[in-house]
């Protein structure tokens, strides 16, 4: 299975479509939506071509592709925008031989470690900056980064799991 993983949309539909072209020209089974997806957030300023009705619709027109996870900025209130459900803690994803725990980062990340088996990769979004790193306890940390606001002097990126190689894609 092939896998797009997109983490801190914000609202913006320029780099959402641009993220999704690029996606399709790899090709993808599945989009995990890694949460943030309709608000900028109180500490980001309103990002150029905000538009949440517009980032709905273009999910809402993927819905029965998407896997998605609740982020810290996202409320009941952005559930009633989406077609399909997107309000849970976490998601569980199995991908041939990787079992990928889906979450935002708020709650579980590097530093507060959900219960994990050996050879698990824990994929969220959250800081905005993308991350591929195996931990010594033999789990993987994956991020994404942000299609539409990246931090750390990143680029605008999503991530990519080819089935058998996890990478992140700039946009």
């Amino acid at each position: 299975m092939k896998i797009l993983f997109l983490s801190d949309i914000h609202g913006v539909p320029s780099t959402l479509e641009a993220a999704l072209a690029k996606g399709e020209a790899l090709g993808y089974d599945k989009i995990v939506l890694l949460g943030d997806l309709l608000y900028h957030g109180p500490r980001n300023g309103v990002p150029n071509f905000y538009d949440p009705v517009k980032v709905a619709q273009i999910l809402n027109g993927l819905k029965d592709r998407i896997i998605a996870v609740r982020g810290n900025c996202d409320a009941e209130v952005d559930q009633m925008m989406f077609e399909f459900p997107m309000m849970a803690d976490y998601a569980v994803v199995e991908a041939g031989k990787e079992t990928f725990f889906c979450t935002h980062g708020h709650l579980w990340n590097e530093y507060k470690l959900p219960p994990l088996g050996m050879g698990m990769v824990l994929a969220h979004g959250h800081t905005h900056v993308p991350e591929n790193k195996a931990l010594v306890c033999g789990i993987t940390i994956f991020n994404p980064g942000s299609v539409s606001l990246p931090k750390g002097g990143s680029a605008r990126s999503f991530g990519y799991f080819d089935g058998a190689t996890l990478k992140h894609v700039l946009i």
